[in-house]
């Protein structure tokens, strides 16, 4: 597999070293001789966010220790969504980890001063596993594709697992990923993505997103279960062991309270894309549940309705439509015309 780096932006990371060691000593008063070392960005992931994985270590009470850790750093100019959600990434997974319910790297720091780093940043445990990247391709090259039915079966029902734990997650206390108005539900999702699309307004008219909307809220769907959405739910946003079993739960970026069937919808299109049916890969994975049996099992283990699925998943497509524009803005490309807009949103 070729190694790649998809970062939206870098920086020196032996400077960048000796910032996070002098910081490290202003959270850890009791340790002494701080050092950061190994530091690398993440291979073919990390469109968003600039993301940068180090070892630290130090010596306290006399004994040499080391944490793993990852810094995760506020975006600047490439700003992919119009939501600043940065402090609601580090708060939703600062619950996660002390609910124990879904895997999420630890949380460690907040740093909202941006003088060091140009940003505000925070600091979380690093974990070690595999993730079945989008560059390249998981289901064109690699270790998940190099696996057996039965293995990438295992990994599959561990995935949904995760997938319906997020949404078995109680939403009492964290109202702090309510809407900028106290939107919560279908309504706050919505919200947040006619603001995404008016935004994208500054790059030119976007009647087909326009009409998309119009047909969307015309088919309003009557099943709105509540639940914790994580925003980016696939399987190329989670870290797997060596038993295909998950390790992490990654990129909370755009979370919210806006109901269970946003994320089950979301990992429907994309399993389709990256590895099904409609895979431009090559050829299905074979192991890898159906559709069909992604939506029976999450059903079973949410004990919620996916009635009205299919609205949701077309509101998923939406929603990666105005990424994809924005995407394509910020790198000076086009990622699709019009008319397979269109034909994806099916409007026109």
């Amino acid at each position: 597999m070729s190694d790649v780096i998809v970062a939206p932006e870098t920086r020196n990371l032996e400077a960048l070293a000796q910032a996070m060691a002098q910081w490290l000593g202003t959270k850890m008063p009791n340790a002494g001789e701080i050092s950061v070392r190994d530091l690398a960005y993440p291979r073919g992931a990390g469109q968003s966010h600039e993301t940068v994985l180090f070892d630290a270590h130090w010596r306290e009470g006399g004994e040499a220790c080391h944490q793993g850790c990852v810094v995760r750093i506020k975006p600047g100019g490439f700003t992919v969504f119009p939501d600043d959600l940065f402090d609601q990434q580090y708060g939703v997974m600062k619950a996660l980890a002390d609910g124990r319910q879904v895997r999420v790297a630890r949380p460690l720091w907040f740093e909202h001063d941006p003088s060091l780093l140009g940003n505000p940043f925070f600091v979380m445990e690093r974990k070690t596993g595999r993730v079945p990247v989008s560059i390249p391709p998981y289901a064109r090259e690699g270790w998940l594709r190099d696996a057996a039915p039965e293995q990438r079966r295992v990994l599959w029902r561990n995935a949904v697992g995760q997938l319906a734990a997020v949404q078995r997650v109680p939403l009492d206390g964290l109202d702090f990923l309510a809407g900028p108005q106290g939107e919560r539900g279908l309504e706050q999702e919505w919200a947040k993505y006619v603001r995404f699309a008016r935004w994208l307004q500054e790059v030119g008219p976007q009647p087909v997103l326009d009409a998309a909307l119009d047909r969307l809220r015309g088919l309003w769907p009557e099943n709105q279960p509540e639940g914790l959405v994580w925003g980016d739910a696939r399987i190329g946003n989670m870290m797997f062991d060596e038993n295909f079993d998950v390790v992490a739960v990654m990129d909370w970026e755009q979370p919210s309270l806006g109901g269970a069937l946003h994320d089950l919808a979301w990992f429907c299109v994309i399993a389709d894309t990256m590895h099904g049916p409609a895979s431009t890969y090559g050829a299905p994975l074979e192991g890898m549940g159906s559709r069909e049996e992604t939506v029976a099992l999450w059903e079973e283990l949410t004990g919620k309705s996916p009635a009205d699925l299919e609205w949701y998943e077309d509101f998923a497509k939406f929603k990666m439509t105005c990424t994809g524009i924005r995407l394509g803005h910020l790198r000076g490309t086009r990622i699709m015309d019009e008319a397979a807009m269109a034909k994806r949103l099916k409007v026109g």
